[in-house]
């Protein structure tokens, strides 16, 4: 369970692998950013604010918790995403639980 709790996301390669997925350039998200924008998220030299993960995904055609899981299980393998959403699901369930 060590790698479910990796806290390091890594939202440039997240970033890249959605976008080249849905087989888009940087030039698509010219509606909500600018391709030299895009290009130093996917480098890792900005990080996005959560509004922009907002329009990055509505770009994208997902929902913005994709692209965070992207970014915090991209070069884990694909096996692993099924345990984090779990785990995670997990973690949601008790936080709200705890309210009650």
């Amino acid at each position: 369970m060590k790698d479910i709790h990796t806290k390091r996301n890594n939202f440039a390669a997240g970033l890249r692998s959605a976008r080249n997925a849905r087989g888009m350039s940087q030039e698509d998200f010219g509606l909500v950013s600018s391709r030299t924008y895009v290009s130093s998220l996917e480098r890792g030299l900005k990080s996005p604010t959560l509004n922009k993960v907002d329009d990055l995904a509505d770009v994208l055609g997902v929902h913005p918790l994709t692209l965070l899981i992207l970014s915090y299980t991209e070069g884990r393998g694909t096996e692993l995403t099924p345990r984090f959403l779990e785990e995670v699901m997990s973690e949601v369930e008790a936080v709200l639980n705890s309210k009650s």
